[in-house]
């Protein structure tokens, strides 16, 4: 997934493919949130196969500006609506499990497939942001609870 240039487009600068090593360093950072915060992303997987569909969750590393809902799938995967159910279950683990008023989704303003996934769950956007040289628009989603 983090090889492939059309997933990696709007997730890192220049839309650079993760290296071997830095995929690695990455899916290590992932399952360590799980540990300092008790909370993360999920591997998605493909229920009648168990292929590795790609991933989705919560995430808060240190110096992020929200706690942040994600979502990242393999290209093969795009268009079946996984990726909004996948998200919504996330939203609903945040706001009824950790009693979250809210969650930001940073998208970047040309993924056009991550902001009709954001709207389909009902986030707005609030503002813009820049993180790791990639400007953002906040999508921000209150708990319907």
């Amino acid at each position: 997934m983090c090889a492939d240039p059309d997933v990696m487009r709007y997730l890192n600068p220049n839309g650079e493919v993760l290296s071997p090593g830095d995929a690695w360093r990455q899916m290590a950072m992932l399952v360590g949130h799980w540990q300092l915060r008790g909370y993360g992303m999920w591997a998605v997987e493909e229920l009648q196969t168990q292929r590795f569909v790609g991933r989705v969750g919560l995430h808060y590393p240190e110096g992020w500006p929200d706690r942040e809902l994600g979502w990242t799938l393999c290209r093969q995967f795009w268009g079946q609506g996984l990726a909004s159910e996948a998200a919504r279950a996330a939203a609903e683990y945040a706001f009824r499990e950790l009693n979250w008023p809210h969650v930001i989704s940073l998208i970047t303003p040309a993924n056009a497939r991550s902001i009709k996934v954001a709207e389909r769950l009902g986030s707005k956007p609030a503002g813009l942001v820049s993180e790791r040289g990639i400007e953002h628009v906040v999508y921000r989603l209150d708990s319907w609870a």
